[in-house]
């Protein structure tokens, strides 16, 4: 770890005002000094730290209470940023006539590079130093300017760890049956889902899959294909090719891992979810599921895009509070610390965990999702998000898909009913997409609806693909 230290600051708020009064015609203007000084009212954190993967998050939240002059005055506020400390080179935050600014993880990790520090092991500068601000208050355009002290903050930037994870492939091996893709047969004329996919993982010959089953019985097959498959007659663990070796599941999110080299399997519960006020009222009646979070094998993370509310989420495994973690130094890295809830405010956003470190992200994001009467009743479906039946009710979002790599969206487990739907961004008429051919690509046409029969399905749209945008509704049950 560097030891070398650089410098930034912190601005407090002070406030000037002028005071007027009449003397025989002619109007003097009297400067007032604050009667009361300004501080800011946030507790600040020992360290921070930068993560580039938590660009967006908050970084700190400054707080502070109005000044006053003595005389009913409008103030205005200006954090500032020194690099050199001093502020003979002070740059402005942000300004604002309220109680409050928001400073990101990057833009403190801007100020700390160009301070001089980096998250290079093998270079001679540090990555561990301290930012300068300090706030001004003032009155009008031009009036008399008052400065808090200088706040330091300690910043770390994490340094670049060679190794680890990274991306990995998908497998040539799948599971089918009955309690994931109906055997691969159709279903009320809609095609089934191809076989659930595996992936490589960082331990050679060990395979893994992250899939939503139905109640059925299940198999594991090359290639889509039936020339290769295995069960497990005896259920012992080890998979063979005997008869009647098909494998019994209930419905729920697994994680199915197999050792190509010796056969040995495994099947057990898994599944990342967002939970909270800010999502399904931390799953209380009629809160519903967590937020499904999906894997994206490119960078080996699990992501959910998805519409929030104001208010506050966790991530938890399982549907259940056994594990679960929040974030209660807004620095990116999730923990297990009392009052760690995560605030956001409602809008649409892609979320990505990575549990390898612990790091998390939230940025803003499209969400596409699917609407209709063969599922929220074209967006007008309403329920009772808080739980109190004494509240308003809020519209039911539209199915929400992920994008679990660039321009590829995923979504499983989605029960449809009888009747049409189409695809549209952030609950919202801009941009909708049906089927008007019904040739699984996407346009928009008018009467473009595309039909639906009631059952459980697995939806994608691929935008990469040059004839698209190309979509499928794979029917399970």
């Amino acid at each position: 770890m560097k030891k070398n230290i650089t410098y930034l600051s912190l601005l407090i708020i002070a406030l000037l005002s002028f005071n007027s009064c009449d003397q025989e015609d002619d109007l003097v203007f009297t400067a007032v000094e604050p009667v009361e000084g300004v501080s800011f009212s946030n507790s600040f954190s020992e360290e921070y730290i930068l993560n580039k993967n938590a660009s967006g998050n908050l970084g700190e939240r400054f707080t502070w209470e109005d000044a006053y002059f003595g005389v009913p005055t409008n103030v205005s506020y200006e954090l500032e940023n020194s690099i050199l400390g001093d502020f003979t080179d002070a740059t402005t935050v942000g300004t604002t006539d309220g109680n409050e600014l928001a400073v990101t993880i990057g833009q403190m990790l801007a100020f700390a590079t160009t301070a001089g520090l980096d998250d290079d092991p093998d270079t001679p500068e540090p990555n561990m130093g301290k930012l300068y601000f300090r706030l001004k208050a003032f009155v009008g355009t031009e009036g008399l300017e008052t400065y808090s002290g200088v706040q330091e903050l300690n910043v770390t930037i994490p340094e670049i760890v060679v190794g680890g994870g990274g991306a990995f492939e998908i497998s040539e091996w799948g599971v089918v049956g009955s309690g994931y893709n109906n055997w691969s047969n159709d279903l009320d004329g809609f095609a089934p889902p191809k076989d659930a996919p595996f992936y490589t993982t960082s331990e050679p010959n060990v395979i893994v899959s992250y899939v939503n089953l139905l109640d059925g019985e299940i198999k594991f097959r090359l290639n889509n294909d039936w020339s290769e498959n295995y069960g497990d007659a005896n259920n012992d663990g080890i998979l063979d090719t005997d008869d009647s070796n098909n494998i019994s599941v209930t419905a729920g999110d697994y994680k199915i891992t197999i050792n190509t080299s010796d056969l040995s399997y495994t099947i057990e519960p898994f599944s990342w979810g967002i939970v909270g006020s800010a999502y399904n009222n931390w799953a209380n009646p009629p809160g519903g599921p967590d937020a499904k979070m999906y894997y994206d094998y490119t960078t080996d993370t699990f992501k959910a895009n998805v519409k929030l509310y104001n208010g506050e989420f966790k991530f938890r495994m399982n549907n259940d509070w056994g594990v679960n973690f929040g974030d209660a130094n807004l620095d990116g890295v999730l923990d297990t610390d009392n009052d760690n809830n995560i605030a956001v405010s409602e809008g649409h956003y892609q979320i990505t965990l990575d549990p390898n470190t612990n790091e998390y992200t939230i940025v803003e994001s499209t969400v596409w999702g699917a609407v209709g009467s063969g599922f929220n009743d074209w967006g007008q479906d309403t329920w009772d998000h808080d739980g109190d039946a004494g509240t308003a009710e809020i519209l039911v979002p539209d199915a929400a898909l992920t994008e679990i790599q660039p321009g590829y969206w995923f979504a499983e487990n989605i029960t449809l009913l009888t009747g049409q739907i189409k695809f549209r961004p952030d609950n919202t008429w801009s941009g909708d997409y049906g089927d008007v051919d019904n040739n699984g690509i996407l346009d928009q046409e008018s009467d473009n609806n595309i039909d639906t029969t009631a059952g459980n399905y697995v939806i994608t749209i691929d935008f990469n693909d040059p004839s698209g945008p190309v979509y499928s509704l794979g029917k399970r049950s």
